[in-house]
């Protein structure tokens, strides 16, 4: 009787860790370490060094202004932020969590800041709400540029 039930707690824990990491697909789409910059996708620098070898985030560079492309942005995931630049030498912060329900925003494409859990769309010039389901727009981090240096103020 003793090995049956140590056969079945077993099974029992194999099949509930099997469904927990059936979630982890699903839920890592909502905070996807990418970032963005006109319509293609790349990978965000995190938190690590940015731009110059200095820290991103509070104090350092999140990148330099050369490498916003003009009518795009870059969304730097670990920061939780957006960068954009949708005319020449106007760049923009904005945060990277959507106010629908919290996901990370993934990319930037035709004007647009994108979420992609339920497709809400921001404006790369003032975040206001482009497509729902968000009910708000994107609040704005003020910026610092320094030099040819972003970073937040």
């Amino acid at each position: 009787m003793t090995q049956q039930r140590v056969a079945e707690t077993t099974r029992r824990g194999m099949l509930a860790g099997v469904g927990l990491a059936g979630l982890a697909g699903p839920l890592a789409g909502c905070s996807g370490d990418s970032a963005s910059s006109g319509s293609a996708t790349a990978a965000s620098s995190g938190g690590a060094a940015a731009a110059g070898g200095q820290a991103a985030g509070r104090g350092g560079a999140l990148t330099s202004t050369g490498a916003i492309p003009v009518g795009g942005g870059k969304i730097f995931v670990s920061e939780r932020v957006v960068v954009t630049q949708a005319s020449r030498g106007q760049f923009k912060g904005f945060s990277a969590v959507c106010t629908h329900m919290q996901c990370i925003v993934d990319q930037i494409a035709d004007g647009t800041i994108n979420c992609p859990c339920h497709g809400s769309k921001f404006s790369i010039t003032d975040g206001h709400v482009v497509a729902g389901p968000a009910p708000s727009p994107l609040p704005a981090p003020s910026l610092k540029i320094q030099s040819d240096q972003i970073s937040l103020a």
